[in-house]
């Protein structure tokens, strides 16, 4: 697939992700959360760039769960940013991941409260919107971050990355540790995960262009997000392929499964492996030699750009509304892309060098 046809087919796919406590760690990577493009969105008012950056706002964030390692870090971002910028954060949400109708009683609660902005982390596409639609109707400016709603729902969502970042560097960044040379495959999670395939879409489009003519894609298979499974499906990767000099695995249960054996195995040190991982999953062999690096974006990062985006919306800096732009402090200056997404920008790559500043 050419590389403009991938981005018109994929510019608009919420690489939606939440880590949560256990196996399920990062499972956006492995579930077809992706936002219903059916209703149309349109960006109430006009942005004014220069108005005044309001002060004394009560913004609320509201995640999938809280006291989940991933959301705290996220959440935290966001608390540091607002006492930045001169406002008030809260944070209030269901103990449970699946919780959905406990989501929508948290909005309901935060409408009734008058808060002036809401950053949620939606638990379905579609199940807020009513709830949401309420809360804008009442003047609360209402941010999707991690994961997102319908865009009719809301004014702005927080993206990790763009689908086509997270594909592309994840190719870019094995290339690097093998000298652009030699065998490689995926494993993915479940075969019928739209982010994952798109994100897959991606790496072979990548891997197209010249600089990789030395590397070859031989296997996609698929550990269906379960550890047990990912295990085994690496053990059979390398058996069936013994020249197989890197694996990639963009979903974090199936990165720490196959660093699980590649480190106790004869390939360790020889076989490498990158993808998407958590530090906290991924430091013991990023310390032993098993994995020299790996990538995700910064959970605190894309806090503090929710917090950013809201006060923005509710200064009336930006409507949502594509093309317009805005400074979100030592973040840098952001441009709303199509449908109101905001992208936080390329993962971030963890290896020894610093992966012990994380911890989610």
């Amino acid at each position: 697939m050419p590389r403009a046809t991938l981005r018109r087919a994929c510019r608009t796919l919420a690489a939606v992700t939440t880590v949560t406590l256990a196996a399920t760690a990062c499972g956006g990577t492995t579930k077809d959360d992706v936002k219903n493009e059916a209703a149309p969105r349109a960006a109430a008012g006009k942005a004014d760039p220069d108005a005044a950056l309001k002060k004394d706002l009560t913004v609320a964030f509201l995640p999938k769960q809280v006291n989940n390692p991933y959301f705290t870090v996220a959440d935290k971002g966001g608390e540091k940013a607002l006492k930045q910028l001169g406002s008030t954060y809260k944070e209030t949400g269901p103990n449970s991941a699946t919780d959905t109708s406990g989501q929508v009683s948290y909005v309901n609660t935060l409408t009734q409260q008058q808060v002036d902005a809401i950053a949620v982390s939606a638990q379905d596409p579609g199940s807020l919107c009513t709830a949401l639609k309420q809360a804008r109707k009442n003047g609360i400016k209402v941010v999707t971050y991690d994961s997102d709603t319908d865009p009719a729902c809301r004014d702005a969502f927080v993206s990790q990355a763009s689908a086509e970042d997270l594909g592309r560097t994840q190719v870019q960044l094995l290339a690097k540790q093998l000298g652009h040379k030699g065998e490689i495959a995926i494993l993915s999670a479940a075969q019928t995960a739209t982010n994952q395939n798109t994100w897959i879409d991606f790496m072979k489009d990548e891997l197209k262009d010249p600089e990789y003519k030395d590397m070859k894609l031989v296997k996609t298979v698929y550990g269906n997000d379960d550890p047990q499974a990912s295990f085994q499906q690496t053990q059979g990767l390398l058996q069936e392929h013994p020249e197989l000099a890197g694996i990639i695995s963009p979903t974090t249960v199936g990165i720490k499964a196959a660093a699980q054996y590649l480190s106790g195995s004869k390939y360790k040190g020889k076989v490498a492996l990158t993808g998407l991982g958590t530090p906290n999953d991924m430091r013991k062999y990023v310390t032993n030699g098993t994995v020299d690096a790996f990538e995700l974006w910064d959970p605190a990062r894309l806090g503090a750009l929710a917090a950013h985006t809201a006060v923005a919306l509710k200064s009336g800096r930006i409507t949502g509304k594509e093309g317009e732009t805005f400074k979100a402090g030592a973040l840098g200056t952001f441009t709303v892309g199509e449908d109101g997404v905001v992208n936080l920008g390329k993962p971030t790559v963890f290896d020894k060098g610093n992966i012990d500043d994380f911890d989610f």
